[in-house]
């Protein structure tokens, strides 16, 4: 456990270092989007998701203990309509929350995985649906903060709206496959070994701490407003 506290601690202290800024729009960035062409703005697709901590801590957790194919291409494929539904349906249809409280309800998702690992639930008494049916309905969730995000960086009346919504939206989906190769291949290692149950515990716990963290900050920053 020293190690785990260790672990959660500087994650929890990156994580705080960036909230500050996770809500701010550079310049730069902006212009990105809006003169960019379709490949630039699919970078900025793939940057948002591998550069997302609360996106990542939610795919690892989901991923850690998938080890049949057929899971892991039912969890992917689950979570991949589900955020393209409200990435690209709120965005076309102008619907916007607080950025504050989206990232906040992200940051439950990634409480939620943890825990549903770790067997809380049903050591509880709870029933709770599949695991692949509430990655969906995360995926939504998740899909309602990438359009927060979109609808910040472009302006409504471009004429090329839906042309960079597609191309940002295929760059989240090949920044989330980047980072699911990576994520597996080291989970696979991991697996083989005699600490992988322990230590995937430990993780499971680190992800509990790092998401109600994230989930305080969030609501911080929405009450400092």
């Amino acid at each position: 456990m020293r190690y785990t506290t260790r672990i959660t601690a500087a994650l929890l202290l990156w994580a705080a270092s960036q909230t500050s800024f996770a809500h701010g729009i550079a310049e730069q960035e902006r212009q990105r989007m809006l003169d960019g062409d379709f490949l630039e703005v699919l970078w900025v697709g793939a940057e948002h998701m591998l550069t997302g901590y609360d996106h990542l801590l939610f795919l690892f957790g989901a991923v850690l203990f998938l080890a049949k194919a057929s899971r892991i291409l039912a969890f992917i494929t689950a979570f991949t309509i589900g955020h393209t539904i409200t990435l690209m349906g709120a965005t076309l249809l102008g619907l916007r929350v607080n950025p504050y409280l989206i990232d906040a309800a992200i940051a439950l998702t990634v409480i939620y995985v943890a825990l549903e690992n770790m067997g809380a639930f049903r050591r509880w008494g709870l029933r709770v649906p599949d695991l692949v049916i509430m990655v969906f309905a995360f995926g939504l969730v998740h899909g309602m903060g990438l359009s927060t995000r979109f609808q910040e960086m472009m302006i409504s009346a471009d004429p090329d709206i839906v042309t960079k919504i597609f191309a940002f939206n295929l760059g989240v989906e090949l920044g989330q496959v980047l980072a699911l190769i990576g994520m597996l291949a080291a989970v696979n290692l991991w697996r083989g070994t005699p600490v992988y149950q322990p230590a995937a515990t430990a993780t499971n716990f680190v992800l509990v701490a790092a998401g109600a963290a994230l989930f305080a900050l969030q609501i911080h920053g929405y009450l400092s407003i």
